[in-house]
Parts: C-alpha cells; structure tokens; sequence
C-alpha cells in the first residue's frame, strides 16, 4: 500500500491492523485450485498519489494471452528474478521489486504443466524463463494496463515450478474467475 521499502518509514507508508481473513470455503492446499482469501483492514485507507486502489475486473473481462502486465513483490531474487534493485540471490528483498511479464495462453500452459492448471488459473511470464515471481511473493499482485489507463487486477501470485525456469510461467490465481465472489464477501464495497 504505497511502501517501497520495507524498512524505510516515510509519508507514503500506510500500515493498518487486519481485522479478518477470508479464506476461500472450496481452496485446495494441494492443488491451489481456489487460492484466494480476502483481508479486511481494522481501519479504511486513503488513497493519494502514492497510495491507489486496482480495478477488480467484472466476470466477463478478458485478459488475453500476449497482454504485457507486471508482477509485483518483495520474494526472493532468484535466476533473474525482478528488475529493480534486486537483492543478492535467494535473499528477500527489503524493497517491493516488479518484473514485466505477458499473459500465456491457458491450453498452452496447462500441457507444460500436465494438466495442473485448472480454470480457476492464468499463467503469466515467459517462455524462455528469465523473469518471474518467486518464494516470497505469493498473494502478490499480477496487474495490466488496460485502456482508460486503468490497472486491473488479473491475477494473484499462486505457484510454479522453481523460479523463472524455461518452459514453467507462473501460475496465478485468475481474478476474474472470483469477481462475483469478491463482490458477495465485500457487499460491493470494492
């Protein structure tokens, strides 16, 4: 929420005691299938210029294989995980690092994983390894650009194999798959 580093304190820091997690009833541990879970702060936060809110995107949202998007964390740097002002390898990072990725095609995905991605998933990198998400940023945001100049949350970091390898994206959980549900859980509140 506005924090760039984790251990720096400044104007843009916004922190806020959780007052519940909502986990998803159908989640699977095993598979993933279901990764989602909501948290309802004790107290609002006010959005600035530092400080902005993401689109949930509506049931009926595409993002299409090939949509340039951008993950987000503060996980591990791991074979050339993120971008920005990364931490030695296999170490956390005190600074929230992003790394661009495209939006992979599903079928596509799901033969280089053997079926495990289900419908409830996205997958999103590239193909020939490099840059992704890592141990660490699970629960992370996958956002893209969309027209209007508003980012919609496409996904949320769930799983993958390894970090950045050829041949295996990251796996997220695809928001707007759980849009309606977002919605029941929050009264429309988002």
């Amino acid at each position: 929420m506005g924090m760039r580093g984790m251990n720096v304190v400044g104007t843009a820091v916004a922190t806020r005691p959780i007052r519940r997690i909502l986990l998803h009833a159908q989640y699977d541990q095993f598979t993933s299938d279901y990764d989602i879970a909501l948290l309802e702060l004790s107290t609002p936060v006010f959005f600035n210029e530092m400080i902005q809110p993401v689109c949930v995107p509506a049931p009926s949202h595409t993002f299409t294989a090939g949509t340039s998007c951008f993950v987000t964390g503060w996980g591990i740097n791991h074979n050339g995980h993120k971008l920005n002002m990364s931490p030695a390898p296999g170490e956390l990072s005190t600074l929230l690092q992003e790394a661009p990725v495209k939006i992979i095609n599903h079928n596509i995905c799901n033969k280089l994983y053997d079926d495990a991605v289900t419908p409830r998933m996205l997958c999103a990198g590239n193909l020939q390894g490099g840059v992704d998400a890592c141990q660490g940023d699970s629960g992370g945001p996958l956002v893209c650009l969309e027209k209007g100049r508003r980012w919609f949350l496409a996904g949320i970091v769930s799983w993958g194999e390894g970090c950045a390898r050829q041949n295996r994206p990251g796996v997220y959980t695809q928001v707007i798959k759980f849009s309606e549900w977002i919605q029941q859980q929050t009264k429309g509140q988002v």
